[in-house]
């Protein structure tokens, strides 16, 4: 009996005439086949804003690190305790982004024209470059020519100080290195203080190397 009923049911089924352009219009499923199409787009712009968000948020918390260690280690105390300050802003990083790798400089000038500035040389050859052989002016008192003549660390009473911080981390998401950009992700930041005068400023004399 059942399969006499599904016999006439294919019978009507066939017989029917088939209504012109029923598929053309059937509108069953179309969303789904859009959203396969827009999701991989709307996915990228969403991670690729969180990335971004990411970074931001991690320059910001580094900028006010950064800035409240640099005030503090110019005060005399900061002469004994730079060691803390760097592990306070170590560990400021590290709550918002625990894999980072954080690194710390700190180079001291006379004054602030002297920052960043190379070692006076003797162009010998002429051409705008020191080369070795050369003699120059030993400002650092390392022995050879820095094209930076600031010394490393905290440096003395009215010493101009750079403080320079780096934090490397792994990026959440890996769409740069689906586009061929670094997976991790380098972001250093520099603030530049002047020391307190707690005393009087030590005086600089460069001495003249001439390499054998």
């Amino acid at each position: 009996m059942a399969l006499h009923s599904l016999r006439l049911a294919l019978r009507r089924l066939r017989n029917r005439p088939l209504r012109r352009g029923s598929l053309l219009h059937d509108r069953r499923g179309v969303s789904a086949v859009e959203f396969g199409m827009t999701a991989p787009i709307l996915f990228l712009v969403v991670f690729g804003s969180l990335q971004v968000a990411q970074g931001y948020y991690v320059r910001t918390v580094l900028t006010g690190s950064i800035n409240a260690a640099a005030r503090k280690s110019s005060m005399q105390s900061g002469q004994t305790t730079s060691a803390t300050l760097d592990s306070l802003v170590q560990q400021s990083i590290l709550y918002v982004m625990p894999t980072a790798s954080v690194t710390f400089t700190r180079k001291n000038y006379s004054n602030f024209t002297s920052v960043g500035m190379p070692e006076d040389f003797t162009d010998t050859n002429g051409n705008g470059v020191y080369d070795n052989k050369e003699c120059f002016v030993d400002m650092n008192g390392n022995s050879v020519w820095d094209a930076d003549m600031g010394k490393s660390g905290l440096g003395g009473a009215n010493d101009i100080v750079v403080y320079t911080v780096t934090v490397t981390y792994k990026q959440w998401f890996g769409f740069a290195k689906f586009f061929g950009l670094p997976e991790y992700q380098t972001v250093p930041q520099t603030t530049i203080l002047m020391n307190q005068p707690f005393a009087t400023q030590s005086t600089r004399t460069g001495v003249s190397v001439c390499p054998p």
